[in-house]
C-alpha cells in the first residue's frame, strides 16, 4: 500500500510513511545500494526512492502493501547471467517484486545494482563514441 503522502522531498520522508516492517525492508535495500555505490545521489523520482551516479538514474524502488518493487532490472544478455535468480520475483518486463513476507534478497539486489551501474557506464561510452 502506498503511503498517503505523495510529495516526498527525501528518501527518509518516503520511508517514514510506511509501517515498521516495510520501513525495515526499504532501509535494507537503501543500505545495500549505498554500500555498493557510496557516491550515489539519493532522489525522489516518479514519487519513489531513486539513485543516480553521474547524473544518470540506475535504480528505483517502491513500497506496496505486500512487496517492494524494484525498477528497472538489467536488460538483454547481461540479465541472463542471473535469470534463474530473478525469475521468482519477476513482475513485469522491467520490474521485480520482493515479498514483504520473506527476507529481502540483498545478494540479488546487489547483483542488480552492479549490473545497472555497468549498463549505465556502457551506454555512456557508446554515446560518447556516437557523438565523435
Amino acid at each position: 500500500m502506498k503511503s498517503e503522502k505523495n510529495n516526498f522531498t527525501s528518501i527518509d520522508e518516503y520511508i517514514a510513511g510506511f509501517p515498521e516492517k516495510t520501513q525495515k525492508a526499504l532501509q535494507e535495500i537503501r543500505a545495500a545500494i549505498k554500500t555498493l555505490v557510496p557516491d550515489a545521489e539519493e532522489h525522489i523520482s516518479y514519487k519513489m526512492p531513486a539513485f543516480k551516479v553521474d547524473g544518470k538514474y540506475f535504480i528505483h524502488f517502491s513500497a506496496w502493501k505486500n512487496h517492494i518493487g524494484m525498477y528497472p532490472i538489467p536488460a538483454g544478455a547481461k540479465r541472463e547471467a542471473f535469470q534463474k535468480e530473478i525469475e521468482p520475483y519477476r513482475s513485469a518486463k522491467s520490474s521485480l517484486n520482493f515479498p514483504l513476507s520473506k527476507p529481502m534478497p540483498l545478494k540479488l539486489i546487489s547483483k542488480i545494482v552492479k549490473f545497472r551501474i555497468a549498463e549505465n557506464l556502457e551506454k555512456a561510452k557508446l554515446n560518447s563514441v556516437k557523438k565523435k
